[in-house]
C-alpha cells in the first residue's frame, strides 16, 4: 500500500478547530495533568469542566507534565508505517519540554519528522497547523512547508489577561502579601509571550474593565500597523466574557474573522479560570 505523504502532530496545548479535530492526518499527543497523585491525559480522560472543579475543590493545585519520549516514539513508529514524513508543531520550548520529547522520539523511531517550535501555544499553534495542511494539500514538499511555517512563527502575537490571582498564589508563584494587595487593588495582569517564546508581564491594570480596554487598544495598534486576517479569542470557562471581547473588537474592526474557543486543560492549570487570551498573526501589507 502506498504511504501518505505528510502527517501533522501537535500537543494538547493547541486549540483544536473543527478542521484539526476531524482531519485524518492530524495527531495530538496529550499533556499530562497531575492532581492529588492521579494522572490524567489532557483532552483524553480529563475535560475542562472536571479540571476547573479540581482547581476549586482540591487543596493542592494540579500540575502538568510534558508527554514522555515513549509516547512520541510509539506515535512516530506508527506513523512511519502509514506516512513518508511528519511535521510536528509544539508549545514553546521556553514553556514546556514537550518539544525535546518529540525530538528524542523521532530519533528513537528513526522517522523523518520536521519539528517546529511555535514559540507560543493555543491558537498560535492552530494557525500554523492549518496553514501546514493547506500547503500540503497544494502538493508542497515537507521541507518547504517547514520553511514557510518557520517564517510565520515570528509573526505571531498574543495578549493574555489572567482571570484570577488566586491560581498564581495557590501555585506558589505569588506571595500572600502580593495576592492580598492585588485583590484589594483589583489588579489585572496582562501577560504576553515574546518572540523568544517566553511568557512575561506586559502591564498591570486596575479593574477588569480597564484591562479589557487596554487589551483592545493594544490589538487595535497592531491591526493599524499590519495586515491581520484572523484573531482567536481563547477563554478559561468564560464564554460570556469571550463574547464581550469579540463584540468590542467587532465594534472597532467590523468584518474581522474572529474565532472563539477554550484554552486547554493543561493551560488552565497555570492560567486559571476566567483567563482570556487573544492570538493573531501580523502579515505585511
Amino acid at each position: 500500500m502506498k504511504k501518505k505523504k505528510i502527517a501533522f502532530v501537535t500537543d494538547s496545548t493547541a486549540y483544536l478547530s473543527n478542521r484539526l479535530r476531524n482531519h485524518p492526518d492530524v495527531y495530538v499527543v496529550p499533556i499530562v495533568v497531575i492532581s492529588e497523585g492521579n494522572e490524567y491525559e489532557d483532552g483524553v480522560d480529563l475535560t475542562s469542566d472536571q479540571l476547573y472543579e479540581m482547581i476549586r475543590s482540591n487543596r493542592e493545585v494540579p500540575k502538568t507534565s510534558q508527554p514522555n519520549v515513549n509516547q512520541f516514539t510509539a506515535l512516530y513508529k506508527q506513523l512511519s508505517e502509514e506516512y513518508e514524513s511528519a511535521i510536528a508543531i509544539h508549545v514553546s520550548s521556553q514553556l514546556s519540554g514537550t518539544i525535546r520529547s518529540s525530538e528524542a522520539g523521532k530519533q528513537e523511531a528513526k522517522f523523518e519528522v520536521e519539528v517546529i517550535d511555535s514559540n507560543s501555544l493555543s491558537f498560535a499553534i492552530t494557525t500554523l497547523m492549518e496553514k501546514g495542511l493547506e500547503l500540503a494539500e497544494q502538493g508542497m514538499e515537507v521541507q518547504q512547508i517547514r520553511v514557510e511555517l518557520q517564517r510565520d512563527v515570528p509573526k505571531s502575537r498574543n495578549l493574555v489577561l489572567l482571570g484570577s490571582l488566586e491560581q498564581l498564589y495557590k501555585g506558589g508563584r505569588m506571595s500572600g502579601a502580593q495576592f492580598l494587595l492585588g485583590n484589594l487593588l483589583q489588579i489585572k495582569p496582562i501577560l504576553s509571550i515574546n518572540s523568544d517564546g517566553e511568557l512575561g508581564l506586559l502591564e498591570r491594570v486596575r479593574s477588569e474593565k480597564k484591562a479589557l480596554s487596554k487589551v483592545i487598544n493594544l490589538f487595535r495598534q497592531s491591526y493599524d500597523q499590519s495586515k491581520i486576517e484572523k484573531v482567536g479569542i481563547m477563554h478559561g470557562n468564560e464564554p460570556t466574557k469571550a463574547m464581550k471581547v469579540k463584540d468590542l473588537i467587532e465594534n472597532e474592526i467590523p468584518g474581522l474573522n474572529i474565532v472563539i474557543g477554550e484554552i486547554s486543560s493543561s493551560l488552565a492549570v497555570h492560567a486559571g479560570e476566567g483567563t482570556l487570551g487573544i492570538f493573531w498573526t501580523e502579515e505585511s501589507e
